[in-house]
């Protein structure tokens, strides 16, 4: 009898989440993604592990993939056409924007699909869904990583010592990782509805990594055109990451201005986005 006058005494304490489509125009919730943080941590450790279960090879397709892709621009590109590097050994000179580069588009490919690929967990739980590709870029960091220390290697061989200019690449990786999470926002919200994503994705990548300069110096450009050209906000990295590691002349002091301007309204602009249709995933996913 005394349990029964207790049950709704205790039932009330508890705390009770009531989930509900959102309407309009919608907040970022930050703080609730903070109050997830140790899901976020478990999905970034999740995609390190899937990413190279079963492979031969392992984390050192990290490496492999910008250095070949080096190979290949430094015959072609260096030797072949003779693209100039900024008085920068060829090959140094493209890994140095490939090392960057692959992890902007590996983000960006991983996190645009993260939606879909982990459709049964939308429908089964409620948590914040910007977790998913937030988790698909930041477990990116460790190819950076690894692709980093191959580049220090680079530079040893080459006979380059950064200057102390150097403290500005954590800044750089930011910019990268911002863009990327801007641009994968986007498309992993559009891929639950619009299957067409998963295609335009990689012809997307495709034509973002020529209108890079990775295998040409952005110097070809004379200005104000060279800062205009900061717009696509990867210019900024890359030669952000030359001038810093290897020391070029061309300091993209305004190149980088435009890039974080348009990087940080990509992020902005993606997040209410993607939290505006978030209220559909579960029902389209």
């Amino acid at each position: 009898m005394n349990q029964d006058i207790k049950t709704p005494h205790i039932l009330s304490e508890i705390p009770v989440i009531r989930i509900q489509p959102s309407s309009g125009w919608v907040s970022l919730k930050i703080q609730e993604l903070w109050e997830y943080r140790e899901l976020l941590y478990f999905l970034i450790w999740r995609d390190i592990k899937v990413r190279y279960k079963q492979t031969v090879l392992g984390a050192s397709w990290a490496i492999i993939q910008p250095f070949f892709t080096m190979v290949v621009f430094s015959l072609f590109f260096g030797r072949l056409a003779k693209i100039p590097s900024d008085g920068i050994p060829y090959p140094i000179f493209a890994y140095a924007a490939l090392v960057p580069w692959t992890f902007f588009a590996n983000g960006l490919n991983h996190a645009s699909n993260s939606l879909v690929g982990s459709s049964n967990l939308i429908k089964k739980i409620y948590f914040p869904r910007l977790a998913l590709p937030i988790a698909s870029v930041l477990s990116g960091v460790v190819d950076f990583i690894l692709a980093f220390i191959m580049l220090i290697g680079m530079m040893i061989y080459f006979g380059f010592v950064p200057t102390t200019n150097v403290f500005w690449l954590p800044l750089l990786l930011i910019l990268a990782l911002v863009t990327s999470l801007g641009v994968s926002l986007w498309l992993s919200a559009m891929n639950v509805q619009f299957r067409d994503v998963r295609y335009i994705t990689p012809f997307l990548t495709q034509l973002w990594l020529f209108a890079t300069p990775i295998a040409y110096p952005s110097s070809l450009l004379s200005e104000p055109w060279r800062t205009i050209y900061g717009i696509n906000p990867m210019v900024g990295v890359v030669e952000g990451f030359r001038w810093v590691l290897l020391g070029t002349d061309t300091a993209p002091g305004a190149i980088i201005i435009v890039s974080s301007v348009i990087a940080l309204a990509l992020l902005i602009s993606g997040a209410l986005y993607f939290r505006r249709m978030e209220k559909t995933f579960a029902d389209v996913v």
